[in-house]
């Protein structure tokens, strides 16, 4: 999606979801000294740096703050070779785009074989329950398909894939040395703890509810601490809360599904700066209630 489709996507959405307090990204910064956070007006991408290897999850929106915030957590661009993509929506993705400012022209793209079906134009990206079309995103990058259960190891760095289909066809989850999972689209965090993402959004609500259950299920059994890190609402580590009404879709145009601590508008980022980026650290979603 090219640049100036971006912020036309930026207009719509601050219009429709303003006010709804639905959004809530974290601000760019670290959360500890492994993870960090770009935040791109109500989303975020993520980088886990690990023995001088980085590895960024989602690519975000076709953003022109991208490198200047980048440096905030003095991360080169050029130093990003492997890029994992949860799903192939534009906020996560349009960093790729062949109009973008190919920031990451040389790093591999990593997505699952059923999402990329989005990608060759196989099919079509549908939202508000089949009504609208999103713009196909067109990437030169060089990409590896991944089967759910696949693990990587890139650099030290241990990915294992988890499919969790439902908000769009092929979504994918990372869990990053057995510590992290980003969870992309997945969970949406309100004050009162974690839902299915939105409702509006999603290709198959009922089958994102059994993904979501599903994936309860596989990170509860591990039972090790593993800190929960989604796309708009922030991060948690407390399972409990995080999978508190996970049978129960967020529904983002009713009052009961928002959170009193998201910003009015959260395509406007006034709070998010280079000082904060760099001396405060990214609380979790349990400490800002």
């Amino acid at each position: 999606m090219a640049r100036k489709d971006s912020e036309n996507q930026k207009k719509s959405m601050s219009k429709l979801f303003r006010g709804r307090a639905s959004f809530k990204p974290l601000n760019t910064g670290w959360i500890n000294e492994n993870v960090a956070c770009v935040r791109e007006w109500i989303a975020n991408i993520f980088f886990y740096t690990k023995n001088g290897t980085t590895v960024m999850i989602d690519a975000g929106y076709n953003y022109e703050r991208l490198r200047e915030k980048m440096s905030w957590l003095d991360i080169d661009p050029a130093s990003i070779q492997h890029i994992l993509i949860t799903h192939q929506d534009t906020d996560h993705v349009d960093a790729l785009e062949t109009d973008s400012g190919q920031l990451f022209r040389d790093a591999i793209v990593y997505i699952g074989e059923i999402e990329n079906r989005y990608l060759i134009g196989e099919t079509r990206r549908k939202v508000f329950h089949g009504f609208y079309k999103l713009p196909r995103v067109k990437m030169d990058n060089q990409k590896v398909l991944l089967k759910d259960g696949q693990v990587l190891h890139i650099g030290g760095i241990s990915i294992e894939c988890i499919l969790v289909p439902g908000h769009t066809w092929g979504h994918m989850v990372y869990l990053i040395d057995d510590q992290y999972l980003f969870t992309g689209d997945t969970i949406w965090f309100g004050a009162d703890g974690g839902y299915s993402f939105f409702s509006t959004l999603a290709e198959d609500n009922k089958l994102a509810v059994r993904s979501l259950e599903k994936l309860e299920k596989n990170i509860r059994a591990r039972k090790k601490p593993i800190s929960i890190i989604t796309g708009h609402t922030g991060w948690a580590d407390d399972l409990d809360f995080v999978f508190t009404h996970r049978k129960e879709i967020c529904k983002p145009f009713t009052r009961r599904y928002s959170d009193p601590e998201a910003p009015f508008d959260g395509y406007i980022e006034d709070d998010d700066t280079e000082e904060k980026a760099r001396t405060i650290r990214l609380v979790k979603k349990r400490e800002c209630r």
